[in-house]
Parts: structure tokens; sequence; C-alpha cells
């Protein structure tokens, strides 16, 4: 680790349980993040100033005006350009020693997998149910943690699931595939820093898997109710007769 770095982490580095070894290891990890909306963009900006070395971030759509009010990796000047190219610009300006891979397209089928293949741990931050379930299978198939985030109108929920783990959910033992169509926030709204909040959740338990500090989130799911900022936690069992991770499970002897 070169001295500027020692010095720019070095608010991380003096805590006991993270260290110069807890930040070598975000520096020397891969993060895939899929979507630069409200959820992935305050995700990437944290891990990329807490020091992740490489980001990989996916999204196929351009910044609009009514982004603004909530995707802070986006300005006004760059209203007409590629999602992934206005992120890339805000997080190397942010950290210049960020590595960053910027897909602007749909992640899906054969190149949802080798992006998921070459990530250490993936995070969720799109806005549809049929992306969710195609990452949480890609993850299974390549035993890759996943960090699932969703915020809707003034309710926002986060979760782990780590393949790695025998113990661990996945997505798909929470919400079935074919049921109730997406939710979007352009026909139900959402307000501004619901999803700050739970995209800084997100970065923080990336972090922690990263770093292999602190216990993640994994069977455990946690719900956010802005209107009263009251926390709830639900513990999600892995569901045997699971069509994604059940009879097929394979384990990976990770801790989780």
């Amino acid at each position: 680790m070169k001295d500027e770095q020692l010095l720019r982490y070095s608010r991380q580095i003096m805590l006991p349980q993270m260290d110069v070894a807890g930040q070598q290891k975000l520096i020397e990890a891969t993060v895939l993040i899929v979507g630069m909306g409200g959820l992935g963009c305050p995700a990437a900006m944290y891990l990329a100033a807490a020091g992740v070395g490489h980001l990989i971030i996916a999204d196929d759509d351009v910044v609009e005006l009514t982004n603004l009010q909530r995707q802070v990796a986006h300005s006004q000047s760059m209203i007409g350009e590629p999602k992934v190219v206005s992120a890339q610009q805000t997080l190397l300006g942010l950290n210049p020693d960020l590595k960053i891979t910027a897909l602007q397209k749909r992640l899906e089928g054969a190149n949802l997998s080798e992006a998921v293949s070459q990530a250490d741990l993936v995070v969720d931050a799109c806005d549809n149910y049929t992306t969710r379930f195609a990452i949480n299978s890609a993850c299974i198939e390549h035993g890759k943690p996943l960090v699932s985030g969703a915020a809707i109108r003034m309710e926002g929920q986060v979760a782990v699931f780590d393949s790695r783990s025998p113990i661990s959910p996945c997505y798909q033992c929470l919400y079935s595939q074919g049921g109730d169509e997406d939710a979007s926030c352009s026909e139900n709204g959402v307000m501004a820093p619901l999803v700050g909040i739970i995209g800084a959740v997100q970065a923080m338990e990336a972090i922690k898997l990263l770093a292999g500090i602190g216990e993640s989130l994994t069977g455990r799911l946690l719900l956010l109710d802005a209107s009263s900022l009251q926390w709830r936690e639900m513990r999600l069992p892995r569901d045997s007769n699971c069509g994604a991770c059940g009879s097929s499970r394979r384990s990976y002897g990770a801790k989780s």
C-alpha cells in the first residue's frame, strides 16, 4: 500500500478490526454493482471512497432530470449521458486510484454470468424482479455473496445472501418467481434520502464481507419504515425446497 493510500484510508485503518490487512483486502477486491440509480449511486460512492479497488458498474439507462432528486452520482450537466459514464466520472473524482469497468447494457444471460464470475461480491441495486432473480441465480452458480437492497415510497429493505454458506437463504427463498408485477418509483414515488440510507447500508455490508469483519446480515432481512424511522429485523431461514438453491445447493466453506 502506498503512503498516500495509508493516509487516505487512515480513519478506517485505525479501527482495530480493520487495520492494514482489512484495508488491503478492500484494495484488492472487485465488486459488481448492478444499477446506477438511487441505490447504486450511494453504494458505489461509499465503496469507492472506502477503497474498493475495482468496481464493475452496469446500467443501460441514461441520466434524466427526474433522476437527480435521488441519484446522487449524477448531475445536471450529465442529463442525456449514459448513467455508467456519469457515475464513472463522479467515482474517479472521489478516488482516482479506483479501477472502473463501465458496462452500458442490461446484464442478462451469459453477460450477467460473466460479470458475476469476475467479482468477489455483487451489489444488487436494480429496480425489477426479473433481474434480481437472474442475479441471484448467477451468484449461486459462481458462489458469490449478494448484497440486496430495495426502496420505494417511504419503505426500504436490505439483506445479504451468501451462497458460500450452507445455511444462507437466497433471494428466491424470500420471494417466489412469477409473483406480483414490479412496483416502480415512477408510479409510486420514493423519498430521496431513503435510497441513500439503504444504499449506504449495502455498502457497509459489502465492506464487512470483503474485509472479513463484523457480522453480516446473512440470514436476516432489515426493513425500514422511514415515515417513523423504525427498523424491523426478520430472520430468513433457507428454504430446502427453493428452486434456486434447494436441491442443488453447493457449500463453499466460507464464513458468512
